[in-house]
């Protein structure tokens, strides 16, 4: 967000709270502020307030379904059709394909026009074209990619959000749509950074062949070089990711090594996939990326790791592939000499509060290792993960935080400036938006602190989307 927007006359938000004692307590304003303000004050307070970058970030989940529909729609422009599957007729009575990436019973698959040729008859009788679908059909498809239901958890996301996008995955201008859209709707909440993973392989055109890597890759750039995109002030980089549990891995790793050393604005390769797939455990990959790094310079490691229910060493061994950064880091907490290792350290854990509770790997925030991490030294960030899927943004990733844990003002701060340190952005882009940050993080203390009351007075409300309704209840406010 453009910092002159923050004063603006289209909303104001007032919090009445006396100057008195301000001075005492360089930081009081803002705890005075959690006192005494509502939760929809407090939200859109975060929403205003400059921020520093997404870590972790799943390009694929991370757009949300409308932008999905409307994207998949709009690709009709492109050749493009899709249809969806919004019935189960029984086409395979005696079983057929439960599980894989196109489940015969799973409702809303999406599929192009060409491979939904390929279908019998009875299989066809299932599907109906996007375009056509009822306002009941869309709204069930709308809420297919998100998790959004009591009962939905770990199962539903792994095994079917992935699945129903099927071929809308495989356009890479859809994919590169999102990247911009996301870029448009992280600026609006004042960050500056983003490094989400983009796959570049998979691509087919409306006719079914395979589109070459190096085409995907000039796709990308050439979305990240347009005029709305660059007018966002995003600085933008990729990761790769690597599967972990499938059997050839490690060929993929070598690949991917390969392909990011290589290719700008890829910087950073991922091990990605299910944890609690004992097929993908770290030290599979420790030949590998040995023999990697006497090939290559210059790839970063963000690597998935105790993001499961278990006690194991997953994180230690991550750090011994090679990682500088540890996605979601959970079961750290029951490795104590792991902690010890990392606490004031080069190393930084990927902090994922809505995506842990969502996945039910903590039922309760207070089971969340969160704030030990981070009150015992151990560099963390926030991040948003699959936002699409779990309806949310950063702005409330950093409310569940406050909320949940009473983060401090400074701890806030440090938060944003840990999430530009410790990004794979290359210097001196880094150390520009760190100072950037500064800059904007201090003119909007000082607005605040020349107030005597806080008014928060922004062009736009802060977005209320489906979790933080559902868990905080500020949207009826």
């Amino acid at each position: 967000m453009i910092m002159n927007q923050f004063i603006s006359i289209f909303l104001a938000i007032i919090v009445s709270l006396p100057v008195t004692g301000w001075a005492e307590q360089p930081d009081g304003w803002f705890e005075a502020l959690k006192n005494r303000a509502t939760d929809q004050e407090l939200h859109q307070l975060l929403y205003e307030m400059p921020k520093g970058g997404d870590l972790h970030q799943h390009l694929s989940g991370a757009l949300f379904s409308e932008w999905w529909l409307d994207l998949a729609l709009a690709a009709r422009d492109d050749g493009y059709e899709y249809f969806t599957r919004v019935q189960l007729n029984n086409c395979h009575p005696y079983g057929h394909n439960a599980f894989g990436s196109s489940p015969a019973n799973l409702m809303f698959h999406n599929l192009m026009r060409v491979n939904y040729e390929a279908l019998s008859s009875c299989e066809k009788s299932q599907y109906r074209a996007l375009s056509t679908l009822t306002e009941e059909q869309k709204q069930g498809w709308l809420d297919s990619l998100r998790l959004d239901k009591p009962y939905e958890g770990r199962n539903e996301f792994f095994e079917t959000h992935w699945q129903r996008l099927g071929d809308l995955l495989a356009n890479p201008w859809i994919r590169a749509e999102g990247i911009y859209l996301n870029m448009q709707a992280f600026a609006d909440e004042g960050l500056l950074y983003i490094e989400p993973q983009i796959a570049t392989d998979g691509y087919r055109t409306a006719e079914g062949k395979a589109i070459p890597t190096d085409q995907v890759v000039t796709i990308f750039q050439q979305r990240l070089q347009a005029r709305d995109a660059l007018a966002t002030g995003i600085t933008v980089r990729f990761q790769r990711a690597v599967l972990r549990f499938l059997p050839d891995a490690e060929q993929q790793m070598v690949d991917t090594y390969q392909f990011v050393a290589n290719n700008w604005p890829w910087v950073g390769v991922n091990l990605v996939g299910r944890e609690d797939n004992d097929k993908g455990y770290p030290l599979r990959f420790l030949s590998t990326l040995r023999q990697l790094r006497q090939q290559h310079h210059g790839v970063s490691l963000s690597i998935h790791a105790g993001e499961v229910d278990e006690p194991n060493a997953h994180v230690r061994d991550t750090l011994l592939l090679g990682a500088d950064r540890i996605g979601h880091g959970l079961n750290l907490i029951q490795d104590p000499d792991t902690m010890l290792l990392m606490r004031h350290g080069p190393y930084l854990v990927e902090i994922n509060l809505i995506s842990n509770l969502l996945l039910e790997y903590v039922g309760r925030y207070d089971e969340h290792p969160f704030p030990e991490y981070l009150r015992t030294g151990i560099p963390v960030a926030l991040s948003t993960d699959d936002r699409g899927m779990w309806d949310s943004t950063m702005t409330d990733e950093f409310f569940v935080a406050v909320k949940e844990f009473n983060l401090s003002w400074p701890e806030i701060k440090q938060l944003s400036r840990n999430s530009i340190s410790y990004s794979f952005l290359e210097e001196p882009e880094k150390t520009a938006l760190l100072n950037l940050f500064e800059k904007r993080i201090t003119e909007f203390e000082n607005r605040l602190k020349r107030q005597t009351r806080i008014k928060l007075i922004s062009m736009n409300s802060a977005p209320k989307r489906g979790f933080i309704c559902r868990k905080y209840d500020i949207c009826s406010e």
